[in-house]
């Protein structure tokens, strides 16, 4: 096995840690997480932050918005459609509701914490944010639905490791390999770098097989 791929659990991403030495893996994976922003359409933003919460009670579901008001309407839906299940233990954990000044900083914030999934209400909104698994846009563009149908996969960064990488594609199984071709007048005009900077690392032996093609 030369990569091992997928999501899962606590145990398997510590299953894929121990064997990482041996093969490759894709990602360390952390808990599921969905960033909502959104300032309207309360009862459909509850239920989007239920679904995720439900996968475990480790998932960490937030909602930024910047309407106060708004904000204590979907703590009061998340209190009625979760009462009693997964999704409950893992609000009160991990849940947050977040008030922003403005819709700049709920990005801001977003990029700063780079979650695994961002749903937003707008494209104005979705063209802000550049750290995140995977971005939904719209009211009918519902999170559960790229769980299943949507794609292109279900392997997406977690953890904040939206930061510098994307969900798993193609070019995770792309090795690149560079050849390297100099000319005798190529490898003259770079030698006194190489050379310098080979005697400044104390590595004598570097510097004279540059300098002993130049010698008749």
């Amino acid at each position: 096995v030369d990569k091992l791929v997928g999501p899962g659990n606590r145990y398997v991403t510590e299953a894929k840690t121990l064997v990482s030495r041996d093969c490759a893996i894709d990602m360390q994976a952390g808990p599921t997480k969905l960033v909502v922003i959104a300032d309207r359409h309360a009862r459909w933003t509850a239920a989007d932050l239920v679904a995720q919460a439900e996968h475990d009670p480790n998932a960490r579901s937030i909602l930024l918005t910047t309407d106060a008001a708004f904000a204590r309407r979907v703590a009061r839906e998340l209190e009625r459609i979760a009462a009693g299940t997964i999704a409950a233990r893992s609000l009160t954990r991990n849940g947050a509701i977040l008030v922003a000044r403005h819709r700049s900083q709920a990005a801001e914030i977003v990029n700063a914490v780079a979650p695994e999934h961002v749903m937003c209400d707008d494209e104005g909104m979705a063209k802000t944010i550049s750290n995140a698994g995977t971005v939904f846009v719209g009211r009918f563009s519902a999170p559960a639905a790229g769980d299943y149908a949507t794609g292109s996969n279900h392997v997406l960064p977690t953890s904040g490791a939206a930061r510098f990488r994307g969900g798993l594609s193609a070019a995770d199984f792309v090795r690149v390999t560079s050849v390297q071709r100099l000319t005798r007048d190529g490898l003259r005009a770079i030698a006194p770098a190489v050379v310098a900077l080979a005697r400044a690392e104390g590595l004598d032996a570097h510097a004279a097989s540059v300098l002993m093609r130049f010698q008749k």
